[in-house]
């Protein structure tokens, strides 16, 4: 009985690594092809797209970030920037929904909820003729500010839940010793909320650099494309030298693994600390 049941165990665990290994093998495969076709020439790639071959053209990864470089310069701005709009416009209104209690408050909460319901498709086209009113389009800016206002939603969303958690007590001592609101916001809740911070900075971020539809209509110049429609540019006006071009790609993926390398551990906090918190 014993025996069946360290074999069952056994079987198990084993169904569980095999599984795990299946995920592994299916999330690094387009990876793999795409550095293997990194290195090769035509010819090369027309022999053997599978496996990498001798010599290795290191010359190719040269010759895409020239290509590149601009495209990834110009989404680590808009990146940057929006992230830095984000923070300070949702710190202060998630303060203020979770602290506040005025006279229709609940209703102004499940008003500002429903955008959450309300896909970005949808609002393409009265975007599109906001920004040319504006005279934004072709520039970064309607890019930041469309960036900041589309991640507003949630990210208030999750961290007023935070702010509800924190002890009323502290901003209580707070306004004690004389802090003003933006003091309390700034002393109290962006320290305690560093993790859920750096998780929601780090889903912003990988949504604009991989954000294609709003670039693709806004930006004009390609001087000022970024990377995701840049590499699509980059493929449909050359002609096609697949050892250059995924080297392209190959370049481009090296920021996300960056983060995701340095960040695992605070990504992983700050979705747990959410999950306790809210």
């Amino acid at each position: 009985m014993k025996l069946g049941c360290k074999t069952k165990s056994i079987f198990s665990e084993l169904s569980k690594h095999l599984f795990i290994f299946l995920i592994l093998a299916m999330s690094f495969f387009p990876f793999y092809v795409m550095l293997t076709i990194s290195g090769k020439t035509n010819a090369q790639f027309a022999g053997n797209p599978w496996t990498f071959m001798m010599p290795f053209h290191w010359e190719n990864f040269t010759v895409a970030w020239n290509m590149v470089s601009g495209y990834i310069f110009n989404t680590i701005f808009i990146c940057v920037t929006s992230i830095i709009l984000t923070f300070g416009l949702t710190l202060n209104a998630a303060f203020f929904f979770a602290r506040y209690r005025m006279p229709g408050h609940k209703a102004l909460w499940y008003f500002f909820l429903i955008l959450m319901l309300m896909p970005g498709i949808a609002n393409l086209i009265p975007l599109f003729m906001l920004l040319k009113n504006l005279n934004l389009l072709n520039t970064f800016w309607a890019l930041i500010i469309v960036d900041t206002a589309g991640a507003q939603v949630v990210q208030i969303y999750i961290l007023r839940n935070f702010i509800e958690e924190i002890p009323q007590d502290l901003f209580d001592a707070a306004e004690v010793d004389g802090a003003t609101l933006l003091q309390q916001v700034y002393n109290i809740v962006l320290p305690m909320s560093g993790s859920i911070l750096s998780t929601l900075g780090i889903l912003q971020f990988i949504s604009i650099w991989n954000s294609y539809i709003l670039p693709l209509v806004v930006i004009r110049d390609d001087n000022m494309l970024p990377l995701a429609v840049g590499l699509v540019r980059m493929d449909s006006e050359y002609v096609k030298n697949w050892g250059q071009l995924m080297a392209g790609y190959t370049i481009s993926s090296i920021p996300m693994i960056i983060i995701f390398i340095f960040t695992m551990r605070l990504f992983v906090k700050g979705l747990s600390s959410a999950a306790v918190k809210g």
